[in-house]
């Protein structure tokens, strides 16, 4: 059994119990990050903010919205934007945050792609973070069902329809995952219920994992240099603030995280009152019609560049394809073959890859959007092309890549 000895205080008699000294050091104080780094190292934070604003307007939105196909489309454009004290403005805090959140991803994942943070024992906090993009996707679509609107009915029914993997016309997978031939009251409930407590819980447990992955590789920095922690730190505690290359956490970090949320919240909240229309499809507000198909189905704008990816090709090619951009991503700590950590800038060819995988995602985010016809199929089969060209030639490109 422990040895407890009669408590001094209140922080001592919880010290003994649970460690708080301990953890505050592993966590906060002592918890070193590297000097030469930037604001974009500060949307791991935003995205926590986020993740909270999400959880927060969620529960008040969840008092009011009612999980049934009669009543869902009513008690979320009626009860809650005209009958509930300020539903609607929980309403606008929960659409832009879902919306914006993938703003804040594809910022942090490119981020880390541009200065190889998935490289020399980090690939575990790429791999991590990649599944807490999935994760958020998966939480992204069901509540996108949960209006119970024209767009939430129809794109739940063409998502679906994907598990009859094509050609194998595996319909029975489909039926099992709607609870029906078609969406209905069966599909809603279990989507109510993956996004109001399964996915949620998974990503909590996600973002745990995450920022355990960064305690041993610690984080990267702007220039990809390496250097011993504790050399650095042991400055740091010896009151060479100046020379050592790292600073606490807490409160020297923090207080810059703090700073870029305080940034990012104005931007949010002039969303929120000024802008919100971006985050809700007008298709979406006519209630669910099983018999009258929108004239043109799309998902949200960070989808689309996935979606373009699957459309310009025939059913089964364009399901390959669909399945390799979701999976590619995880697969890049082991596709770069350079031994540089360093950014894309200093990594000539490499450097260009990057550039151009942005250009192109940006093209088959603009080319999901618009109607599969003309010049726009033209330009999406292109483009759906390069995004597989570029990925296959990766490894080819970076293992030519001198050391440096």
């Amino acid at each position: 059994m422990a040895h407890f000895e009669k408590a001094k205080s209140i922080h001592d008699w919880l010290d003994q119990r649970l460690a708080i000294d301990k953890v505050n050091k592993v966590m906060q104080t002592e918890y070193w990050i590297p000097k030469n780094i930037n604001f974009l190292w500060a949307m791991g934070m935003v995205l926590v903010i986020t993740f909270m604003m999400l959880l927060v307007s969620g529960i008040f939105l969840l008092m009011y919205y009612q999980p049934n196909i009669a009543t869902a489309f009513d008690s979320v454009n009626y009860t809650i934007m005209r009958e509930v004290e300020f539903g609607w403005l929980w309403r606008h805090v929960h659409a832009v945050a879902a919306s914006v959140v993938f703003l804040i991803i594809y910022i942090h994942m490119f981020t880390g792609i541009y200065y190889g943070s998935y490289k020399k024992g980090r690939e575990m906090i790429w791999i991590s973070g990649m599944l807490l993009f999935v994760a958020f996707s998966a939480e992204a679509f069901s509540g996108y069902m949960l209006p119970w609107g024209q767009m939430s009915y129809w794109a739940g029914m063409v998502i679906t329809n994907l598990f009859s993997l094509g050609s194998l016309e595996m319909n029975g997978i489909v039926e099992w995952i709607r609870g029906d031939y078609v969406p209905a009251q069966a599909f809603l409930t279990r989507f109510f219920m993956l996004h109001v407590l399964l996915v949620p819980l998974a990503i909590m447990a996600l973002i745990g994992i995450h920022f355990a992955a960064l305690r041993i590789p610690h984080v990267n920095n702007q220039d990809g240099d390496e250097f011993d922690y504790d050399e650095e730190s042991a400055k740091y505690l010896a009151g060479d603030t100046k020379g050592s290359k790292v600073i606490r956490f807490a409160n020297d970090f923090l207080s810059k995280d703090l700073f870029v949320v305080a940034v990012y919240l104005i931007f949010f909240f002039y969303l929120v009152f000024w802008n919100y229309g971006f985050a809700m499809d007008p298709v979406n507000f006519d209630p669910a019609d099983g018999l009258k198909t929108p004239a043109h189905i799309y998902p949200e704008w960070y989808f689309l560049w996935s979606y373009e990816i699957l459309r310009p090709f025939s059913k089964d090619i364009g399901l390959m394809a669909f399945g390799f951009a979701q999976v590619i991503f995880v697969l890049l700590p082991f596709l770069d073959r350079s031994p540089n950590v360093a950014p894309a800038n200093r990594r000539g060819p490499f450097a260009i890859w990057f550039w151009l995988m942005i250009v192109d995602l940006i093209a088959l985010t603009a080319m999901g959007k618009l109607p599969p016809e003309g010049i726009f199929s033209t330009i999406g089969l292109y483009a759906a092309v390069t995004f597989i060209a570029l990925w296959v030639a990766l490894p080819f490109i970076t293992m030519m890549e001198k050391k440096k």
